[in-house]
């Protein structure tokens, strides 16, 4: 009995495997995958805020997600072929926050300058992710 269980774990592992459940692919998909998600959202959040940052409501609103973003960024599991990007991506999504916080505290220079750090580090995460290999999935595929 012990060896038929044996054998059937086997089984199950090979094709489980076979399927690509533990290929590299599918880690990194699902990394880049959130990390789409994550840029896509706060670059739309952080726009509307530029074009209306007299509105203090909007950009408290702003602020929250903003922080949200942060949080999940921090404790998501990073798989090691993209561990390079993602302090990268950690850094454009704290600027956000900070731009966001300036804007609720009415400091528009201040969101300006954390707006262009947010940028730049965006634009160094989709660098490196680039230059390992890998591609950010669209996030509105389809929806346009």
């Amino acid at each position: 009995m012990t060896r038929s269980i044996s054998r059937r774990r086997l089984i199950a592992g090979a094709l489980f495997a076979g399927l690509g459940f533990g290929s590299r692919t599918v880690w990194a998909g699902s990394y880049l995958d959130r990390a789409a998600l994550l840029l896509y959202v706060a670059d739309t959040e952080i726009d509307l805020l530029r074009r209306k940052l007299y509105d203090s409501e909007l950009a408290r609103l702003v602020h929250q997600q903003a922080e949200a973003r942060v949080h999940s960024a921090s404790s998501m599991m990073v798989p090691p072929e993209v561990v390079q990007a993602h302090p990268h991506l950690l850094l454009m999504l704290e600027n956000c926050e900070r731009a966001a916080n300036s804007g609720v505290e009415r400091k528009p220079p201040e969101f300006l300058k954390f707006l262009n750090l947010a940028r730049d580090e965006e634009q160094l995460f989709r660098a490196i992710i680039k230059q390992l290999g890998w591609e950010l999935p669209p996030v509105r595929e389809g929806l346009d």
